[in-house]
């Protein structure tokens, strides 16, 4: 497949785009290591927004103090959950076995 080549104002667009999706992924990570956002909340949020639904799992688990890598492998392997897998990609019984491991 052959990708169109772009505009400068296509590109900057473009950089703007995934710039913003950044940040906001980094806000919400933020605020869930804080407290201030609790695990629900994030899902809900995931359910609306599509820069926070393409977030890693492993990636907001990890933004929690005290969970590592390693950590963070171990509470996804306990729910079932792959290690590629995306905010987006989890279901019901996924999320509720997340919440529930976490107790937040």
């Amino acid at each position: 497949m052959v990708l169109k080549d772009l505009t400068p104002a296509e590109r900057q667009a473009a950089r703007q785009k995934a710039l913003d999706a950044r940040t906001e992924r980094a806000k919400v990570k933020t605020e869930f290591a804080s407290g201030s956002l609790s695990l629900a909340e994030v899902f809900e949020r995931s359910d609306i927004d599509d820069a926070v639904a393409r977030m890693r799992t492993i990636d907001l688990l990890t933004s929690l103090k005290g969970i590592g890598e390693i950590r963070a492998q171990g509470i996804m392997e306990q729910c079932d959950i792959s290690p590629n897998r995306r905010l987006r990609g989890l279901g019901h019984r996924q999320r509720k076995a997340l919440i529930q491991a976490l107790g937040r």
